[in-house]
């Protein structure tokens, strides 16, 4: 019996790698899967990594509407070449490109996947024209899969497609986490190898972010907030709290404040280390991850941070606030707010009671809720179910 075929599609291969890492040589069991994406060598390393056939076709992040239908036309032809049964898309651009091509060359089941959502950000026209683009995009799609509650929740409140046309896989999440990989058992030792590189002292008490380095994030507050923690510490004689960084920092979409970016170079308890391809060694090498977001889907380090053993400090959005639960894995914060930000920290630098609580639920409260396994079987089983119909 010969195979459907699956297209999954996504702006640029790092989120291929980040968002769904796995997935599609798990899918290439059960479908003929092809990745589509821009940056061919990139995605020509991702396509031989998870065994699945790849096309390329240049998108841009950014807003450029010429662009933008040049990549739809070229991914028409080529839908309509493969004649696909399933087109799944994923970020923002790739969704409405996807969604669009895929509807022109009458692919029965057209699947979108929402991670987040720029325009909870954006304020007048920027808005309106991001609301329109989404909207677009769903209406263009069979399928649209928030990958939180919160997002769902946002989606109906704002009007931007039915809901009978929504539904959340699983408990959420868009690829779970390999729980396999991500065990503090596997990294003792680099706990002390890696802090003695970065100069960090055994006994000093680390928080690391990752992510990209940009104010949507909240690295802003974050920087703020252990600027402050850092003064008191001096002033009080106490052993200075670390700050690790891990990530891009970008400088196009969404730069940071010039004295966010002084107090990153400047500050030598704040160590940037760039962007890792393993972040398994600085999670190891770290005692709470800070993730002051100001907008997520459903993300994936907060849940790898909680398989490797940590406590988090997260904003009080849509998928933060759904993994971490305030008091048993971590603590919760309000938004773009530094003095909350601030008082967490604190808390988990001078209650070793509270904190040691909830490193001892971290890990258990992830396998139970977001293996790997159990998203990719949700998927399946969603994928069967519509092509039953």
């Amino acid at each position: 019996m010969s195979k459907n075929k699956l297209i999954r599609i996504t702006t640029i291969p790092f989120s291929l790698e980040k968002l769904l890492k796995g997935q599609l040589a798990y899918m290439q069991n059960h479908f003929h899967v092809t990745a589509v994406s821009s940056e061919k060598d990139n995605l020509e390393v991702f396509g031989k990594e998870e065994g699945v056939a790849t096309y390329h076709i240049e998108m841009t992040r950014q807003i450029t509407p010429w662009a933008d239908l040049k990549a739809v036309y070229k991914l028409y032809k080529f839908i309509k070449k493969e004649r696909p049964t399933v087109v799944h898309s994923h970020t923002p651009k790739a969704g409405i490109v996807g969604m669009m091509a895929a509807w022109l060359a009458k692919v029965p089941h057209r699947l979108h996947t929402v991670g987040g959502l720029p325009l909870m950000e954006a304020t007048g026209n920027k808005r309106k024209l991001l609301d329109y683009v989404e909207k677009t995009t769903y209406n263009f799609a069979t399928k649209v899969y928030p990958n939180s509650k919160g997002l769902y929740d946002f989606i109906v409140a704002e009007n931007l497609t039915k809901p009978k046309k929504l539904k959340i896989i699983g408990q959420g999440s868009t690829n779970g986490i390999n729980t396999h990989l991500f065990d503090p058992a596997l990294f003792t030792a680099s706990r002390y190898t890696l802090r003695k590189e970065l100069n960090i002292p055994p006994n000093s008490f680390v928080f690391v972010f990752v992510g990209r380095v940009v104010g949507d994030k909240g690295i802003n507050e974050l920087v703020e907030a252990f600027g402050n923690i850092h003064k008191k510490t001096n002033r009080t004689g106490g052993n200075d709290p670390k700050l690790l960084l891990v990530g891009f920092l970008e400088t196009e979409l969404d730069p940071l404040k010039p004295e966010t970016l002084h107090a990153i170079e400047n500050n030598p308890n704040i160590i940037s280390v760039g962007y890792q391809k393993d972040v398994r060694p600085y999670f190891a090498a770290a005692d709470a991850l800070a993730f002051p977001s100001y907008r997520e889907g459903f993300p994936n380090v907060v849940m790898q941070a909680g398989a490797m053993g940590l406590p988090a400090i997260v904003s009080n959005i849509n998928g933060c606030n759904e993994i971490i639960d305030e008091g048993q894995n971590g603590l919760i914060i309000k938004v773009k707010d530094t003095t909350t930000l601030e008082q967490a920290m604190t808390e988990l630098l001078t209650n070793s009671s509270l904190y040691q609580k909830l490193k001892s639920n971290a890990r258990e409260m992830i396998t139970s809720r977001f293996s790997q396994e159990e998203v990719w079987k949700a998927l399946l089983e969603e994928y069967n179910l519509l092509l039953k119909k």
